[in-house]
């Protein structure tokens, strides 16, 4: 099912159509390359079911990404975000109006009232520790313990919910929606990390070296012990200044924090593999191909970089 077929699920809600602020928030975020909605289609044809059963789940994902990004982008400040258009009280009741429309969707769904209630409640759960996670998030708390708590309740939770509502969608027993759920959760944190690395090497400067957010890389290079910790702590703040973004990104590279971050990649996507090893599905390629789409564009980087690969990655390509 394509996008738009998606959208029009969203778009054929009465209350959407008659809002034109919410259709342009709408289209201003699926331009971004955000395709998790695909994930619940994935799901459920590998475990045998008919794409269709997965539709609502398709369009309710949709649904909380834009309202997750909206929230995002005026806790971060963001300079991208629609809300210095719309402005801040609009942005937050239009992001409020589309996590109440992602369970609109699911309502609909034709499938057997417990696999439904079902998976309303675990979209329940993960809007409440996506909320946490960003309460989390907007305190700027440091040390990597919290950085793993917000990624844990904001990525990890949002990407297991996609791929657990369309195994269930697609008839899955209790056991197999579970790994895929884990799958998904392992995903997120690989995602937040490959973001993490590409925002980081970034060139100008990701609006994360202004913002003090748990970047892991920065996190590494201002708490490892290196002989370059204070001047990374000095170049930080001056990092729109173009010299100062190079030292500074060569400080990430020559302490470690690169590898550090390609570690926890590497270890999560063997996790993932283990889990396609063992799980019993009709086919277990559309799986690889999500496990290995955020892993393969790391590779450009570290060739750039004049990294080494690590052997754990480097059969995975585009």
């Amino acid at each position: 099912m394509s996008l738009d077929e998606v959208k029009a699920q969203v778009l054929g809600l009465p209350e959407v159509a008659a809002w034109p602020a919410m259709v342009q928030v709408l289209e201003h975020h699926v331009a971004r390359p955000h395709k998790v909605w695909e994930w619940p289609y994935t799901a459920c044809r590998v475990v045998g079911g008919e794409e269709s059963s997965a539709a609502s789940s398709a369009a309710a994902i949709l649904c909380m990404i834009v309202s997750i990004l909206l929230v995002d982008d005026m806790l971060d400040q963001d300079p991208r975000g629609i809300h210095l258009q719309i402005g801040d009280a609009a942005t937050a009741n239009i992001a409020f109006a589309f996590q109440s429309a992602s369970f609109r969707m699911l309502a609909g769904t034709p499938v057997d009232a417990e696999r439904r209630a079902a998976v309303m409640q675990a979209f329940a759960e993960m809007g409440l520790t996506m909320a946490y996670g960003q309460e989390l998030d907007s305190r700027s708390l440091s040390g990597e313990e919290n950085y793993w708590k917000v990624t844990q309740a904001k990525s990890a939770a949002y990407f297991g919910t996609a791929l657990y509502a369309g195994a269930l969608m697609g008839q899955a027993d209790a056991g197999t929606s579970a790994q895929l759920r884990k799958l998904g959760e392992l995903l997120g944190d690989a995602i937040q990390i490959h973001d993490d690395i590409k925002d980081a090497l970034e060139v100008p400067a990701n609006p994360d070296w202004k913002q003090s957010r748990n970047n892991l890389l920065f996190l590494y290079a201002k708490t490892a012990d290196h002989p370059d910790r204070e001047r990374f702590l000095a170049l930080q703040p001056l990092a729109d200044e173009p010299r100062a973004l190079e030292e500074a990104q060569g400080i990430l590279v020559r302490c470690g924090a690169v590898s550090y971050g390609l570690y926890h990649i590497c270890h999560r996507h063997q996790a993932c593999r283990e889990i396609l090893r063992q799980i019993r599905v009709q086919d277990p390629k559309p799986l690889e191909g999500l496990v290995d789409q955020f892993v393969a564009p790391l590779t450009e980087i570290l060739n750039r970089l004049g990294i080494p690969i690590p052997p754990e990655i480097k059969t995975v390509s585009r």
